[in-house]
């Protein structure tokens, strides 16, 4: 079987309004792709920036992955949270990223959105905090579903992602 590794890091985030974030991030593959080592989700530590608006979380990303074919192949979704004083949580931004499909190293820049809801919900958000959120996670990279609901920008997520390739050229593959 062919392998991948993807070696790298969350770096951070910038141009949220919010403070205090940190991200929840998955990868998704398709049925022929078997995740041989690594963790297929995880999230990072809450940073506040200091200085400027990058919230630094340097989130290690380490996965090795075999497999029969090139459909389905990786992409990384990623939920942006923030965290108020009072330790409450709430939606900052969806994104999501396809992993690179050229060997070496690749500096990522995802941009992120957020469902609006209706005035009233943003202006709960406004006052109380939480606000709308995703019924699915697939709907991140859904095309279809994706472009009905009214949505906002975010930041964006910055990523710093090494990737090997092994044993393509057995199947065709020129790297």
């Amino acid at each position: 079987m062919a392998e991948v590794h993807v070696i790298g890091q969350i770096i951070g985030a910038t141009g949220f309004s919010e403070n205090s974030l940190f991200c929840k991030w998955g990868i998704h593959t398709g049925a022929a792709w078997k995740l041989l080592s690594g963790v297929r989700e995880g999230q990072t530590q809450v940073d506040t920036p200091q200085i400027g608006d990058m919230a630094y979380w340097s989130h290690p990303i380490d996965l090795h992955f075999a497999t029969k074919g090139l459909q389905g192949w990786p992409r990384l979704h990623l939920q942006v949270w923030s965290q108020d004083s009072f330790g409450r949580c709430q939606l900052a931004g969806y994104g999501f990223c396809h992993v690179p499909s050229s060997p070496g190293t690749h500096q990522l820049d995802c941009p992120t959105w957020r469902p609006l809801g209706s005035w009233r919900e943003q202006l709960a958000r406004a006052f109380v905090g939480g606000g709308p959120q995703l019924l699915h996670a697939d709907t991140i990279y859904s095309g279809a579903d994706r472009y009905r609901l009214h949505t906002t920008a975010g930041g964006t997520v910055h990523l710093g992602i090494g990737l090997l390739l092994r044993h393509f050229d057995r199947y065709g593959v020129e790297c």
